[in-house]
């Protein structure tokens, strides 16, 4: 990936009070929308002065859609589409747009055949190795500039306490507040060296919840104290050591306003992050169509209002743009509005009139290797059964879910242990198994991904063989696979190629496990 967008300089104009609010605004743009749904936009920007767009991959794709089970189009030009629809809204806009996007572990978080690097759970098992952390963050920091998107709405700062959470879990650093904050400050360290604008997101702390808060409301009942003694350490950390914005989650804190989600919440906005917490840049909501809040406000234009009066500056994900501005005009004094505008201005000023260069991006599988080297996990019941496995004639069992398991492949050819499927196991053999396991899903919703015939199965493995396993995938999958003390498990955390080699180097003996678990499960490993 190279740099093939234009730079982009403010130009001095005047602009009224209701273009100001115009800059506000933050819609949802969509790589697979229709050409009219684009010509829409491009007339939207132009029309009311809209600020800054937020790219996503298709409207089936988002969170809110889980329940509608639509069918996602996989779109091998993703990216050449991304240049063209920055290129064509910039031309629509009067005044640059800030271009943003999730970009978690890289722009494929959104976007086909770019560069993925690791969550940030497995970036949570480096035991320091900062420089890792800034190297990746510097990294996906380039791929955005060189697209042109200059706002990454990242990274995820919550501290993940709760093994239920449905929608952070493998996007936390882990459920140790000095570990997150520390880890979030190398990744946004990195991130800055490249000249992207960072979002430390979900205020005041998404990560005590089970609670989806795409398809309803989280309650984090919490006393002030509670929270500032965690959820809200790496925030006032980050915000004192200086950054962009704060992304505002869609969260109830009865003990601190029991009342209003933090969205639409002054005491939580205004007082807490303001005041109390002395963050005088861009705040920013999570997306506004989100069930969450979207359904509280089902008048078009009101959610705007509320979000924007209680404090926010920036409305992601507004899908009431028009309504929004014309609520906004009627309710908000001319003082609030330009307090908000000249936020939302530096922060332009700020990415438009740097010096910062994008470099051109090569392939991350160096670097996604260097960190396998130092993240993959030891949960060792039974440490001494572990080389006896190796040495002895064991089958080589692949659960991959579709997916490429050259770890078993590189098994077989170095040792001819045959690859057998977990259906294909006989249910009387005797032998040693090395089981290497890659699950369906990332996210814990329907266990994984895993079939109930798949888990079942699985389950009487684990009881009946005590298998060598390595997993490459999210560490919470440990959780539905009903270990027994005496298991064995190497975690490699993703299925890239460069941690499949990693994880074959280690079958080996010629790496050693030097990760450390980043978070405590329900049943499994905390002790090792």
């Amino acid at each position: 990936m190279t740099k093939t967008q234009p730079t982009y300089t403010l130009p001095t104009v005047t602009l009224t009070l209701s273009q100001k609010v115009g800059q506000l605004f933050m819609p949802a743009v969509f790589i697979n929308d229709t050409e009219e749904e684009v010509q829409k936009m491009e007339k939207l920007i132009k029309e009311y002065h809209v600020g800054s767009v937020c790219f996503f991959h298709s409207r089936a794709s988002a969170a809110t859609n889980f329940e509608g089970k639509k069918k996602i189009v996989h779109n091998e030009k993703s990216y050449d589409r991304l240049l063209e629809l920055i290129n064509r809204y910039q031309k629509a806009a009067t005044v640059p747009l800030l271009i943003a996007i999730d970009a978690e572990w890289g722009l494929a978080m959104r976007i086909e055949n770019t560069p993925q690097y690791p969550y940030a759970i497995t970036l949570g098992a480096l035991t320091n190795n900062y420089n890792l952390i800034r190297k990746v963050g510097e990294a996906i920091g380039n791929d955005c500039k060189a697209a042109g998107a200059q706002w990454n709405l990242a990274p995820v700062v919550d501290i993940n306490n709760n093994p239920e959470n449905p929608v952070i879990g493998y996007r936390s650093f882990g459920d140790d507040k000095n570990s997150v904050h520390e880890k979030s400050a190398a990744f946004i360290k990195g991130m800055t060296s490249s000249g992207t604008l960072n979002s430390i997101k979900h205020f005041p702390g998404h990560g005590d919840t089970a609670t989806d808060s795409h398809l309803g409301l989280p309650v984090i009942d919490k006393s002030m104290e509670e929270l500032m003694e965690n959820e809200l350490y790496p925030f006032k950390k980050l915000i004192e050591s200086g950054i962009d914005s704060v992304m505002v989650g869609h969260l109830l804190l009865p003990q601190l306003d029991e009342e209003h989600p933090s969205t639409t919440s002054s005491k939580i906005i205004s007082d807490l992050l303001r005041k109390q917490l002395g963050f005088d840049g861009v705040v920013i909501s999570d997306a506004l169509n989100m069930h969450a809040v979207s359904k509280k406000h089902p008048e078009k234009g009101k959610l705007e209002n509320a979000a924007f009066l209680a404090g926010m500056d920036v409305l992601c994900f507004s899908e009431h743009v028009v309504e929004g501005i014309d609520e906004i005009m009627k309710n908000a004094s001319e003082e609030r509005i330009n307090e908000s505008f000249e936020r939302v201005w530096h922060l332009k000023k700020k990415s438009f009139e740097q010096d910062t260069e994008a470099k051109s991006s090569s392939s991350p599988y160096e670097l996604n290797r260097e960190i396998a080297e130092h993240v993959i996990t030891e949960l060792y019941g039974n440490p001494s059964e572990v080389n006896n496995i190796k040495s002895s004639d064991f089958l080589n069992i692949s659960v991959s879910s579709g997916k490429t398991n050259s770890f078993a492949q590189e098994i077989q050819s170095h040792f001819g242990s045959e690859i057998i499927d977990l259906e294909n196991l006989s249910g009387d053999n005797k032998e040693q198994i090395v089981l290497s396991i890659f699950p369906p899903a990332v996210k814990p919703k329907d266990q994984f991904g895993f079939d109930s015939d798949t888990l079942a199965r699985l389950h009487e493995v684990i009881e009946k063989h005590a298998p060598l396993i390595y997993l490459f995938g999210n560490p919470y999958v440990l959780d539905i696979l009903q270990l027994k003390p005496n298991s064995n498990v190497v975690l490699v955390y993703q299925e890239f190629p460069a941690f499949q080699d990693v994880a074959f180097k280690h079958f080996l003996g010629e790496n050693k496990g030097k990760g450390k678990l980043p978070i405590q499960l329900k049943t499994f490993g905390n002790e090792r």
